[in-house]
C-alpha cells in the first residue's frame, strides 16, 4: 500500500458551517487533517471548543480571532495555534481564506467520496486505514 497521497484542486466539496463560513477538507492522514475555510465579511464563527489542536494560516483577508477571551487581529501571512479544549471564535472583517490543520484527525470533517491520489498519480476513493 502506498504511504503518500495528494489531492487535486476543485471548486467542489465546500460545506456551510454557519452563515458566511464554508469549509472544505483538503487532505487527511492518520494524525492530521488539513482544511480550507472561506469566510465572508460581516459574519462570525461562534465561540466553541473541541479536543483537537488547531493550527492556522491566513492566506487572504482580515479576521479577528478570539482565543481564550483575547482578541487577535489576523492579516495575510499571520498564523496561530489553538490548543485542545480552548474556547475560540472569529469575526470576519474582510472576505478571507484560511488554512487550518487539526490533530488528531477530526472524524466529523472527513468527506465521503474524496479523491485522494497516490504517489503514482492514481486515485483512491478513500485513504485506506489499517
Amino acid at each position: 500500500m502506498d504511504k503518500s497521497f495528494t489531492t487535486k484542486t476543485s471548486a467542489d466539496g465546500y460545506i456551510q458551517v454557519v452563515e458566511g463560513v464554508e469549509r472544505k477538507t483538503l487532505v487527511y492522514g492518520e494524525k492530521t487533517l488539513l482544511t480550507e475555510f472561506r469566510l465572508t465579511s460581516g459574519n462570525h464563527l461562534p465561540m466553541h471548543k473541541h479536543p483537537h489542536e488547531q493550527t492556522g494560516y491566513l492566506v487572504s483577508g482580515h479576521i479577528v480571532l478570539i482565543i481564550d477571551g483575547r482578541r487577535h487581529h489576523i492579516l495575510p501571512g499571520d498564523s496561530w495555534i489553538i490548543l485542545s479544549n480552548v474556547e475560540h471564535g472569529a469575526e470576519i472583517i474582510k472576505d478571507s481564506i484560511a488554512i487550518e490543520m487539526f490533530s488528531p484527525v477530526r472524524e466529523d470533517f472527513i468527506p465521503s467520496n474524496r479523491k485522494l491520489y497516490n504517489n503514482k498519480g492514481e486515485w483512491e476513493n478513500e485513504l485506506l486505514r489499517n
